[in-house]
């Protein structure tokens, strides 16, 4: 048994620990909530991660951001020091790159971008294998964090944007999604890590239990 993951196999057991081990997942946007969760399944023992971004951080990143100490270098790079087995992605996300990427190689998509029409399309191409963080700035209280289907998500302006555009593009299938109905704080984009290293902390819980399942 490999000593740095010994603790996972413990509490995972032989066969599903290496189900772990071999999925493949992609994250779309490494910042607040997508530098946790790939910090999570780095941890976990998930040994194919790619990671795809365009950002480069800011002295704003360092309150919430996994690898922000390297103001001014892209995000990609600066984990790639972090996670050296990972696989980056240096790449803006926008419509096009939407309809021309091919997403079947992946077993999971965790959507941790913050783009609503790029979303919306990434779900609509990939709701199967897809995990949606919705908006986790303006808020504190990590215990009004919830999982759910979009359909059954609540008190979440993007949620509720994203719901009803798919309902005008006449899209009804399901796909996991990680909220908050917790009320903004305030009317900018205030942020506190606790809220939104535990958005990536559970799309990382929620993967790991789809893995488990498939």
């Amino acid at each position: 048994m490999n000593d740095r993951f010994q603790r996972c196999e413990l509490l995972f057991g032989e066969e599903d620990f290496s189900k772990i081990q071999k999925a493949k997942i992609l994250i779309l946007g490494v910042g607040g909530v997508g530098s946790y969760a790939l910090d999570c399944l780095y941890r976990s023992g998930v040994l194919d991660i790619t990671i795809l971004d365009y950002d480069v951080y800011d002295e704003t990143n360092q309150n919430r951001q996994i690898g922000s100490e390297a103001v001014g270098e892209l995000k990609t790079e600066a984990l790639k020091k972090l996670y050296p087995s990972i696989t980056t992605i240096n790449q803006q996300m926008n419509m096009t790159w939407v309809e021309e990427f091919d997403f079947e190689p992946y077993d999971l998509v965790l959507d941790c971008a913050d783009t609503t029409k790029v979303k919306i399309e990434i779900a609509k191409k990939c709701f199967k294998k897809l995990i949606m963080s919705t908006g986790s700035a303006k808020r504190f209280d990590t215990s009004k964090i919830e999982v759910a289907s979009i359909w059954k998500t609540s008190g979440d302006r993007l949620a509720r944007k994203i719901r009803n555009e798919l309902k005008k593009a006449k899209f009804d299938r399901n796909f996991t999604v990680v909220f908050s109905p917790e009320e903004d704080k305030c009317k900018e984009k205030g942020s506190f890590v606790a809220v939104t290293g535990a958005f990536g902390l559970t799309i990382c819980s929620e993967a790991i239990k789809k893995i488990l399942k498939s």
